[in-house]
């Protein structure tokens, strides 16, 4: 068995556990927000999905970093097979944990946003600094590949 492959598998598999995640605790912040604008007779913005949908980046970057390069680096160097797998671990899990907190910027993002109509571009900077944690961690695996 070839662990490197394995390790490609898992990091894509883990970042799209934490983007599921991520997305599951902004998505009922969004709901909520849009509830109390229903209820207040206020107009819904549709804006708040951004706050949603923010965690599921946090796949692509596993797909990108398990199966375009760790993948082709693990079936040509299978003796480096601990390695990759290790990687492929640490790197996933970073990736996900980054969407989980994600998620939780983007739940309070949402229902500031749904109460006040205002800070919008705030909240997105503090979704955005979530987001670079799983940016860092894929190139960094990326680099560490070459």
């Amino acid at each position: 068995m070839n662990l490197g492959l394995l390790g490609a598998g898992l990091v894509m598999g883990i970042s799209a556990v934490g983007s599921a995640i991520g997305i599951g605790i902004a998505g009922q912040a969004v709901i909520g927000a849009w509830k109390k604008c229903y209820i207040a007779n206020k107009p819904s913005p549709a804006t708040l999905l951004v706050f949603g949908g923010a965690p599921l980046t946090q796949t692509f970057y596993g797909f990108i970093l398990g199966l375009l390069f760790m993948k082709p680096a693990a079936a040509a160097n299978p003796d480096n097979g601990s390695l990759y797998l290790g990687m492929g671990l640490a790197a996933g899990f970073a990736i996900a944990f980054s969407a989980i907190a994600q998620g939780k910027a983007g739940a309070a993002g949402a229902d500031a946003t749904g109460e006040t109509g205002k800070g919008f571009a705030n909240y997105m900077m503090i979704v955005g600094i979530c987001e670079t944690v799983a940016i860092f961690a894929m190139v960094l695996s990326m680099i560490s590949l070459g």
